[in-house]
């Protein structure tokens, strides 16, 4: 994927206002511990992620975005109106239909022309929206685009925590230790062609690969189905998500250097796992740690939110600067990896 007519215009973000420290979760799960003879400080020692950050209960995933949408909106001279293709791409939805990308469009007043419609493909929906809209750019299609997306850990943590409490057993903890890292968020990028771009932020280009072989590594249901085929659970592989999905990055980064013919990115943006996915992967891909920016241990992990985001943040706090060549690093459960560069 090689672009030459698509920028990143802007990106807006909202932050759930209820933060939750590890210390908060691990009271909660006292009588596992002590049965499991764990040591209070055991979450953060294994993940690196201090707090976290909920929305209020019943929060409408759509009521983030729309915020996230409107932030990124007023950081650009764009009207409504010139966005051609809204997608919401988070794996929290409203409902199962229609699509929580028009409750979005309606509130941000989304021209009766643009495309509207759900993406869904585990924490890289971003990545994935960025890419379909890129494409519709450089193709003529559209002049402008909006990704958004709006996360929610609240009642997957509540769940896996009373299904803890239930069993109290170590194989219990390792398959449900990553969704406790969880994390709440909003997020929209607005992607638009040269033309109307004040001509910052130029997307090059991007590599995908995948590993499908593992798509049960890590899993959150139930279906989709009415009524549900199973309860609502998520369990994760860690160390088989560690250990293929740092294969997996170390062939999308080859394929990135040698397929779009780039040298080392001057700084990199990873999707936000923890402290062992990202010492794991920048050293086996050869990257040091000072080019990377992270924000887990604050924001947890905030599945699609996650690496825009924290792209967002870095950019505020003039990590990334004019200038630099920026990989941002996408990866999700399935497995699927998607590797962009952009021009900052």
């Amino acid at each position: 994927m090689n672009y030459s007519d698509v920028y990143i215009e802007s990106i807006g973000y909202e932050l759930a206002p209820n933060v939750v420290d590890s210390s908060d979760l691990e009271a909660r799960l006292a009588p596992v511990y002590e049965k499991l003879h764990f040591q209070p400080g055991q979450l953060e020692a294994l993940t690196g992620i201090r707090e976290r950050r909920y929305w209020d209960p019943g929060f409408r995933m759509s009521t983030g975005a729309i915020a996230a949408g409107r932030k990124a909106l007023s950081r650009t001279a764009l009207s409504p109106d010139s966005i051609g293709m809204l997608i919401y791409a988070g794996v929290c939805r409203d409902n199962l239909e229609p699509a929580t990308a028009c409750a979005v469009a309606n509130a941000l007043q989304i021209g009766p022309d643009a495309l509207v419609y759900d993406v869904s493909n585990a924490c890289l929906g971003v990545v994935n929206g960025m890419i379909q809209i890129a494409n519709a750019i450089e193709t003529g299609q559209v002049s402008a685009g909006m990704v958004v997306s709006c996360e929610s850990a609240r009642q997957i943590v509540d769940t896996t925590i009373e299904r803890l409490l239930a069993s109290a057993d170590m194989e219990m903890f390792k398959l449900t230790i990553a969704t406790l890292t969880g994390g709440s968020g909003a997020v929209a990028v607005i992607l638009t062609s040269k033309e109307l771009s004040t001509g910052n932020h130029r997307l090059v280009g991007g590599v995908a690969r995948n590993a499908t072989v593992h798509h049960e590594l890590c899993t959150w249901g139930p279906d989709t189905g009415i009524p549900a085929s199973a309860p609502l659970i998520m369990e994760t592989d860690s160390v088989g998500v560690l250990k293929y999905g740092v294969t997996l990055g170390v062939e999308t980064y080859r394929d990135f250097r040698e397929n779009l013919g780039l040298p080392e990115p001057d700084k990199i943006i990873c999707h936000q796992v923890g402290s062992a996915h990202q010492k794991t992967v920048l050293a086996a891909i050869g990257i040091p740690v000072e080019k990377d920016f992270t924000t887990f241990q604050y924001l947890g992990n905030i599945g699609t939110v996650s690496l825009p985001l924290t792209a967002a943040i870095a950019d505020e706090r003039g990590f990334l600067e004019p200038g630099d060549l920026v990989g941002l690093f996408g990866i999700g459960s399935g497995l699927n990896c998607l590797l962009m560069a952009v021009q900052w």
